[in-house]
C-alpha cells in the first residue's frame, strides 16, 4: 500500500537552499509514520501486598539481627570473654591455665598438669580420682585410683623416689619389694609380722632399747653360712627357753670366753669331815669338768682341781 500525501509546503524542497529550516522539521514530521493512539504502559516495580510483605521481613530480619547483636554482647559479658581467654580460662604461650575451681564433664586429655608456685594442685571427686597411663595401642599399663576406702595402684613396677629424685626409697614388683631407707620404724604395738624367713644382713634396737628376738608358740632358727654374731656391747645378753636350749657345732666349737662363767640352779653341797656311823667322810661338793668330746661330768671336790682328760669317763664317752 502506498500512501501519497500532499503538501504545498513541498513544493520548494527541489531547490533546498530556499527551504528554511522551520520548513525542514514540518516537512520530516508530517512524512514520518502514523504513530499508534494511545499507547499501553506497564508499571515496573513492586506494589500492593508484596511490598508490604518484603517491608514486613525486612524489618523482622533486622529485629533479629539487633536481638542476635544484643544476646552476643550478654553472653561475652557473662562469660567474661577477654582477648587471653574465657572466664577462670586464660591462653598463654605455655598452655592453658585455670584460675579457680574447674569441672570437667567430659575426658580431659592433657601433656601436664601443675599448680602455681604458691598454691597446692588439687583434684577432688565425689567418688574416686583415677589417673591412667596407655601406650602407642590405646591399653592401660599404668592406673592409679584414690578412693574412699583405698588407693589402688596397677603396674609392672611401683617406686617412690627421694626429693632429689635419685634414691629410691621404695619400690615394688613381682618379684620383690625393696626399702632403701636409712631406718625402717614400725610404730605398731605388734611389731613386724613376717609370715616366712627374713633376710637380713644386721639387726639392732633403737638407743636406750632393748632388742628382743622371741617366737611364742614355736621356734626361733637364725642361720648364717659364715657364722651368726650376738653381741651386747653395753649391756646383757640373756637367752631364755622353757624346755630345752641347745648350742650345737657341727664342725667347729663352742667358745666361752668370759672372766666369770656360772651355772645356776646346781645342787649346792658342803663337806664334812665330822665322823659318822661309817669310817670314810661323805662327799657331798663335787667339781664340774669337761671332756675335751663337750661332755660334762661331776667330780669329788679336792683342795686342788680333780679333773683329768685322761678319766674313764671321757674315754668311754
Amino acid at each position: 500500500m502506498i500512501i501519497l500525501n500532499y503538501n504545498p509546503i513541498l513544493q520548494n524542497t527541489c531547490n533546498p537552499s530556499q527551504m528554511t529550516r522551520e520548513q525542514y522539521i514540518l516537512a520530516t514530521q508530517q512524512n514520518s509514520l502514523p504513530r499508534i493512539e494511545n499507547p499501553q504502559l506497564y508499571p515496573v516495580g513492586i506494589y500492593g501486598w508484596r511490598k508490604r510483605c518484603l517491608y514486613f521481613f525486612v524489618l523482622l530480619l533486622l529485629v533479629t539481627m539487633i536481638v542476635n547483636l544484643a544476646m552476643t554482647i550478654w553472653i561475652l559479658k557473662v562469660m567474661n570473654f577477654t582477648v587471653d581467654g574465657m572466664g577462670n580460662l586464660r591462653v598463654t604461650k605455655k598452655g592453658i591455665r585455670l584460675e579457680g575451681i574447674s569441672e570437667f564433664l567430659l575426658p580431659l586429655y592433657v601433656k601436664e598438669i601443675h599448680s602455681r608456685k604458691d598454691s597446692p594442685l588439687v583434684l577432688q571427686s565425689d567418688r574416686n580420682v583415677t589417673v591412667n597411663a596407655r601406650n602407642h595401642m590405646g591399653q592401660v599399663t599404668g592406673q592409679l585410683t584414690v578412693g574412699a576406702d583405698a588407693v589402688e595402684a596397677q603396674c609392672k613396677r611401683f617406686e617412690v623416689r627421694a626429693s632429689e629424685g635419685e634414691k629410691v626409697l621404695f619400690s615394688a614388683d613381682e618379684d620383690e619389694i625393696i626399702i632403701g631407707a636409712d631406718r625402717l620404724k614400725v610404730t605398731g604395738t605388734e611389731g613386724a609380722v613376717f609370715g616366712h624367713s627374713v633376710e637380713t644382713p644386721h639387726i639392732r634396737a633403737e638407743p636406750s632399747q632393748d632388742l628382743k628376738l622371741e617366737s611364742p608358740t614355736r621356734s626361733l632358727i637364725m642361720e648364717a653360712p659364715r657364722g651368726v654374731q650376738v653381741s651386747a656391747a653395753a649391756g646383757d645378753l640373756k637367752a631364755t627357753c622353757r624346755k630345752e636350749l641347745h648350742l650345737q657345732s657341727t664342725e667347729g666349737e663352742i667358745f666361752l670366753n668370759a672372766d666369770i662363767i656360772r651355772l645356776g640352779n646346781l645342787p649346792m653341797g658342803s663337806f664334812s669331815s665330822s665322823p659318822s656311823s661309817s669310817s670314810t667322810p661323805r662327799q657331798t661338793i663335787y667339781e664340774l669338768c669337761v671332756c675335751p668330746n663337750g661332755k660334762l661330768y661331776l667330780s669329788p671336790a679336792g683342795a686342788g682341781s680333780t679333773c683329768q682328760s685322761t678319766s674313764n669317763i671321757c674315754l668311754w664317752s
